[in-house]
């Protein structure tokens, strides 16, 4: 059969309204009839290679990082505030006034200021005496201790042979509160004295110790009689004293213990400062401890009792105050043997007398055999 191209043509030809058919990649199946899978797009090298350099500068920023901290040295110190308030401010003042200082000594015919210093000596040394409140003894040690932080205080004012301060009134009370003028609590606002003079010697001395057991920072004793006259007769001539706290770390601390009597509470209160708090107020200085020994029952039961208090938070640990109370007795009592109180009654006159024979090292020594 033959056929005509417009035949052909005409069957060829697709009808107006018939839709044609999909066209098929033959290139998306293989021999086999299945979908062939789609190939990964291939990232271009430029892009490979922005993803590299990163990590590249990443690991050579970071060994030069590493090789830096290999080689850094710290030079940071740390310091203790009440050193480093009083320790940083002299040399201000030597740089604030090292050229008039340096002028003052080409006047004067020396070379340094150091060799200035040594030529007014003795003149730095009297001014400092007429401004400063004399203690005999203490102005060598007064000298190496730094001042610490001012802090309100008072001091108690009913004391027999020694000059009361004279705005101590408007200053905060150090001892315990109570209604006598001084701020000490008297011993029958503590205790049934009537009923108490009954009890007998074991009772009163429990009585005395458990009314104090609760507060950890609190100090009591019952002290014999006689022991204890031997102490008030030592104080009331050698009422001022230093006294040596050793530390494993930093060597021994060095306090200052002041007596106190007073007769109308029947009392005689110790007040342990630290001796750089001293420096700083002297009388009005602020004691981390005060103990108050009662006299009522001395004289018909024959003791005498003591009680006392630590405030922890002025850099004394109750330890320290437990230690410096035992010093105190042994000190001013003779406990040990009279051979012992002397030499440590030696060491109360040349501290009062302000004698050359007094020396730190042999008050250390002293403390070496309490422990």
């Amino acid at each position: 059969m033959s056929f005509s191209k417009n035949t052909l043509s005409r069957r060829c030809a697709p009808s107006p309204q018939s839709t044609p058919p999909p066209a098929v990649c033959l290139s998306n199946f293989n021999l086999r009839g299945a979908k062939k899978k789609k190939k990964e797009p291939h990232i271009p090298p430029p892009l490979m290679a922005s993803c590299r350099i990163p990590a590249l500068r990443h690991i050579i920023t970071s060994s030069a990082r590493v090789f830096r901290a290999s080689n850094q040295r710290r030079w940071a110190q740390v310091h203790d505030v009440r050193f480093l308030a009083t320790t940083q401010q002299p040399r201000t003042v030597l740089e604030k006034y090292r050229a008039k200082l340096e002028q003052k000594a080409r006047q004067e015919g020396v070379s340094t200021i150091d060799e200035l210093k040594a030529a007014y000596s003795d003149k730095i040394q009297e001014e400092k005496k007429r401004d400063a409140i004399s203690v005999p003894g203490l102005d060598s040690l007064l000298n190496d201790e730094p001042a610490p932080r001012v802090i309100p205080t008072t001091a108690t004012d009913a004391s027999e042979g020694n000059t009361a301060p004279a705005d101590a009134s408007q200053q905060k009370q150090p001892p315990l509160p109570g209604s006598s003028g001084n701020g000490i609590k008297p011993l029958d606002e503590i205790l049934d004295l009537p009923k108490v003079r009954e009890l007998p010697d074991k009772e009163l001395t429990a009585i005395w110790r458990l009314r104090h057991a609760s507060d950890p920072t609190s100090l009591c004793a019952v002290i014999p009689a006689p022991a204890y006259r031997t102490m008030e007769a030592l104080a009331r001539q050698n009422p001022q004293f230093i006294l040596p706290v050793p530390h494993e770390e930093q060597g021994a601390e060095i306090h200052f213990l002041q007596w106190v009597f007073d007769k109308a509470s029947r009392t005689a209160t110790v007040m342990f400062t630290q001796l750089a708090e001293f420096k700083a107020r002297g009388e009005y200085a602020q004691p981390h401890t005060t103990v108050t020994h009662h006299t009522d029952l001395a004289d018909d039961r024959g003791v005498v009792l003591m009680q006392g208090k630590c405030l922890e938070d002025r850099g004394v640990k109750t330890a320290h105050a437990q230690w410096l109370v035992m010093c105190l007795q042994r000190f001013y009592g003779d406990a040990e043997g009279k051979e012992r109180a002397a030499e440590r009654q030696k060491l109360l006159e040349w501290f009062r007398t302000g004698d050359e024979r007094f020396s730190v090292e042999k008050l250390m020594d002293e403390a070496e055999r309490i422990g």
